[in-house]
């Protein structure tokens, strides 16, 4: 049986499982779950999932959520190689790191920052705004003489990292004085073209930012 994941198109950590579906040719049985329809308090998904979030994966029983753990698993239960989550064991704490740094600091900063707004139409914090700009010269001084965030090559931390500073550019986000995150990005945006990067990820940043328009004027 294929994997079932449960997701929303425009949500940032579905988009990553889908790129990294496509990277690895894993043929996903799909579920939308509508969030603003509160379709994730339903019992029957409750019940799957008792944290209620997106995505969450079924495979073969195995019931996965946090996006990030999702991409550690399917790198290693269908890659072809380690080359996305590498066995070596410093290697992979790097990777580990960064994904760490992307969940707790840079994606909690965007989240922390935009959600307000997105769920609730609230105005803008300029504190929260300047939280996220520092995670993101952090970031961009962790970029510093490397040409991918974790190892010398392109990595599920790449991957997770892309798809959340992706979101902040569609978002209109000051990016100019993060020149290091900024060629970064392009690099990744140019690796994951052949998997469906302007489909999957490009249009879900539009319609997220969209709706983040929407709630601005509304």
């Amino acid at each position: 049986m294929n994997p079932v994941l449960y997701y929303t198109p425009a949500s940032p950590p579905c988009r990553t499982i889908l790129l990294l579906g496509k990277m690895l040719d894993i043929q996903f049985e799909l579920k939308a779950v509508n969030v603003l329809e509160n379709e994730h308090m339903k019992p029957d998904f409750v019940q799957i999932n008792p944290q209620h979030c997106i995505p969450t994966i079924d495979d073969n029983g195995l019931i996965l959520w946090e996006s990030r753990a999702i991409l550690a698993y399917f790198s290693g239960a269908y890659g072809k190689d380690d080359s996305l989550y590498p066995k070596d064991i410093r290697t992979r704490a790097m990777v580990d790191q960064r994904l760490q740094f992307d969940l707790g600091t840079l994606y909690a900063r965007y989240a922390n920052y935009y959600a307000p707004t997105i769920f609730m139409g609230a105005p803008f914090d300029e504190t929260k705004k300047a939280k996220l700009s520092e995670a993101l010269g952090w970031f961009d001084t962790m970029l510093k003489g490397r040409t991918w965030a974790a190892a010398d090559h392109f990595t599920i931390a790449d991957l997770s990292l892309c798809v959340t500073v992706s979101q902040i550019e569609a978002f209109e986000f000051e990016l100019r004085p993060f020149s290091r995150v900024r060629a970064w990005l392009q690099r990744c945006k140019d690796e994951l073209q052949p998997f469906g990067y302007e489909e999957i990820n490009q249009t879900g940043a539009d319609a997220l930012f969209g709706l983040l328009k929407s709630r601005m004027h509304g």
